[in-house]
């Protein structure tokens, strides 16, 4: 049964951080992408990070790029989204996605492109 499971997300103030995990069963890990989105209320899915399978390539929306940092542990089965400088507008429910990939190609931001998703964790950015 594959799996993404969401972890990590609470409540913090403006300039807080947070590092929230998304670990993975169920599929060979090590053979995707995995991606980062976020879903405030009344708003669609949007892009937030990507990595490559081996980690090596990473790719970032422009709203978090130098406060986000995205890494994996194929060891681990493990993504983790290191967010720092937090402000009320990255307050969302944020999803991990995984695509099967077997380049260092990360530039899928679309819903679409991948193919399990997790059930996503809160996280509240208060001012």
């Amino acid at each position: 049964q594959v799996q993404l499971v969401e972890s990590g997300g609470g409540l913090v103030q403006a300039g807080d951080s947070l590092r929230l995990s998304c670990a993975a069963s169920g599929f060979t890990f090590r053979n995707y992408l995995v991606g980062w989105f976020r879903q405030a209320p009344g708003k669609e899915r949007e892009f937030v990070t990507a990595i490559s399978w081996t980690g090596g390539s990473t790719y970032y929306a422009d709203s978090v790029k130098g406060r986000f940092t995205i890494s994996r542990d194929n060891a681990k089965n493990t993504v983790y989204l290191q967010m720092n400088s937090l402000k009320p507008e990255d307050t969302a429910v944020y999803y991990c996605a995984a695509k099967v990939s077997y380049s260092r190609d990360v530039y899928y931001r679309r819903v679409g492109d991948y193919d399990y998703w997790g059930q996503g964790t809160q996280v509240t950015v208060s001012s």
